[in-house]
């Protein structure tokens, strides 16, 4: 759950992270998240479309990234 990883972030990665919302993560951000105790690179919870550079957040992450964005999520 994101709410769990998310604070432990850097603040510039969770900036990059609203500002890109929605868009390829980069790798070195991906192993930010996973140190953070996300899901691993290779973990189903990642969307990876095709033709997509990188791994993608799945729309429920895209969707409470925006919450956050907007000081709407609850606990982040």
């Amino acid at each position: 759950m994101m709410i769990e990883w998310w604070p432990l972030l850097r603040p510039e990665t969770r900036q990059w992270l609203i500002a890109n919302n929605g868009d390829a993560v980069p790798p070195q951000i991906a192993d930010e998240i996973v140190a953070a105790g996300g899901p691993e690179a290779t973990d189903a919870w990642w969307a990876d479309p095709d033709g997509s550079p990188g791994r993608c957040m799945p729309d429920d992450a895209v969707d409470w990234i925006e919450e956050v964005a907007n000081d709407e999520a609850e606990g982040a």
